[in-house]
């Protein structure tokens, strides 16, 4: 035990330290600059929310009030610099992650498959997992889905506070069992995230300016409907590429009916959500963290953005599932696994070819979105047949008796 311990400790070791160095650019990756945004975009954040207000005119502030917390979070180290800070709590945070997923895998019945799939998913995702604020709000969401079975409220306490991050940890809680556990987490989430919501609103002005500016965003060129647009790029489509709302969107003819399919898309995943959650029959000890996976993967492949940081919550998530033995969402963790370099190759790597809808670009970025829709499908199919479905009956075999002609029985 020891030295599988030695072995996957080392493992997180080495490649967080390249991760690292990448990130300071000591083994430079080709492509964008994944630290521009800390160094810049969430650093010019900062400033503005030490001074007692949210950025209440910058569209590129798209997230809840607690994720103030997040860019504020390097002043605990201010002799690092900001954006040096920033990531040292990114890898800290990983690590508090990779530790609780160790600890978990080795209770009696589980798996350290899921420590195992942290270590190796990451990496492959590439040295942008330090430089976005998404790995603080996976580590919520993890630690919420692993505490789930025996502390319901402190579970619904993480995802409330998870939710004021980002929005998605709302989704975690969907499998817990009725009754008593559903009414302690979902409560216990309520209350959580409405004082949250209450503080950022009493403390500090704009804390939900964000909302105006999800309301106007497009469609992503990283997203599922961007592929319609890369394709008609080659055959005279007249639109374009912008920077805008802190992404690069598609601007152009048709791109506001696509956007409205994606937004139409989501409503009606949580509409299947919402079905199976009235048809759920059977609850077991995995079923919290299934559901939260496959409910998130609904969340993501239908958004109108899927920006590569997107796939840590996944990663993450799929971790969790595989903490257990039993878990049937294996095939779609591993998916999830390979769409992870795809997603580096798509960003940052070869981020120009996808602005320009170069083959270069759209190859790897289609081959991630389909792995994903893939994983996703998967996810919500076994998830429904475990907990909805029927089993089969077997027909009993006939039994001989003493009566019974020797040529008769089968």
């Amino acid at each position: 035990m020891k030295l599988k311990i030695a072995v996957i400790g080392g493992a997180w070791l080495v490649t967080r330290t390249v991760l690292l160095l990448e990130l300071f650019r000591v083994w430079p990756l080709p492509g964008s600059d994944v630290a521009f945004d800390v160094q810049f975009i969430y650093h010019g954040w900062y400033e503005v929310l030490r001074s007692g207000t949210f950025p209440q005119t910058d569209v590129t502030w798209q997230y809840p009030p607690a994720a103030a917390l997040a860019v504020l979070s390097p002043g605990l180290l201010p002799f690092l610099g900001y954006a040096p800070a920033f990531f040292a709590l990114s890898c800290l945070t990983d690590a508090v992650v990779f530790a609780a997923l160790l600890v978990a895998g080795r209770r009696a019945g589980r798996s350290g498959s899921g420590a195992w799939l942290w270590v190796a998913g990451l990496p492959l995702l590439g040295p942008i997992v330090y430089a976005r604020y998404d790995l603080m709000v996976t580590a919520v969401a993890v630690a919420a889905l692993l505490v789930a079975a025996r502390l319901p409220r402190t579970a619904g306490a993480l995802a409330g506070f998870g939710a004021l991050l980002k929005v998605w940890p709302v989704l975690l809680l969907i499998g817990v069992a009725r009754g008593r556990r559903t009414r302690a987490a979902w409560g216990a989430a309520a209350v959580t995230a409405l004082a949250v919501a209450l503080l950022a609103v009493a403390s500090m002005p704009g804390a939900f300016s964000f909302l105006t500016f999800q309301r106007d965003r497009g469609t992503e060129v990283e997203s599922l409907g961007a592929l319609v647009f890369h394709m008609a790029r080659h055959f005279g489509w007249g639109g374009h590429v912008r920077y805008t709302y802190g992404s690069v969107e598609f601007i152009g003819p048709y791109v506001a009916v696509v956007s409205r399919c994606a937004l139409a898309l989501t409503v009606l995943a949580f509409g299947g959500l919402l079905l199976w959650r009235l048809r759920a029959r059977r609850f077991t000890a995995r079923t919290p963290f299934d559901a939260a996976f496959a409910a998130v993967l609904l969340f993501t492949t239908t958004s109108r953005v899927i920006s590569p940081q997107y796939v840590v919550w996944l990663i993450g998530l799929a971790a969790v599932c595989l903490t257990t033995r039993t878990t049937r969402q294996r095939l779609p963790a591993v998916l999830v696994l390979i769409a992870a370099p795809l997603t580096q190759l798509e960003f940052p790597v070869w981020f120009s070819h996808v602005s320009h809808s170069d083959w270069q670009g759209v190859v790897p970025l289609a081959l991630r979105n389909g792995l994903l829709v893939a994983a996703t499908v998967i996810a919500c199919g076994r998830l429904w047949r475990e907990t909805v479905a029927e089993p089969r009956e077997r027909a009993p075999l006939p039994r001989p008796d003493d009566r019974t002609p020797a040529a008769l029985v089968p």
